[in-house]
């Protein structure tokens, strides 16, 4: 199990645009779901998107896992849970969906971020120090 850095929970009641003809969660949907998780996590340090923006740093997901262990339904009730485990080089965040009927993970998944510089396109292969700022004075 990885150590967990930093965590944020949202609370998602699944809407009709999200899924299919036989009420289940289309799977490109889990995607948003993490996306939504990630911006709570990045928020309890202050730099989600607009901050993001004004330091000069883009973050874009490189790389996308999910592990789908039981489908979401039209109007289920869940929980998704964002864990920051690695900052250094990149960011990843690990990712729990649990259902609030009976508390049992539906879903798991893992996003890796890659910093850009906005002005030049460069990806950078360190984090920038604005973000490990961010982390460090969430520590205290």
């Amino acid at each position: 199990m990885e150590d967990k850095l930093l965590t944020a929970a949202v609370d998602i009641e699944i809407p009709f645009h999200d899924v299919d003809s036989v009420h289940i969660v289309w799977h490109g949907n889990y995607a948003k779901y993490f996306e939504i998780a990630r911006s709570a996590l990045l928020r309890k340090i202050n730099y989600d998107i607009p901050q993001m923006s004004e330091s000069g740093y883009g973050w874009p997901v490189v790389d996308l896992q999910v592990k789908y262990i039981k489908p979401l339904k039209y109007g289920q009730k869940i929980k998704v849970v964002a864990s920051l485990i690695e900052y250094e080089n990149r960011l990843k965040v690990s990712y729990e969906v649990i259902s609030q009927t009976d508390g049992s993970v539906t879903t798991k998944g893992q996003t890796t971020q890659l910093a850009i510089d906005m002005q030049t396109g460069e990806t950078l292969f360190a984090t920038p120090e604005i973000f490990r700022t961010k982390i460090l004075a969430s520590k205290n």
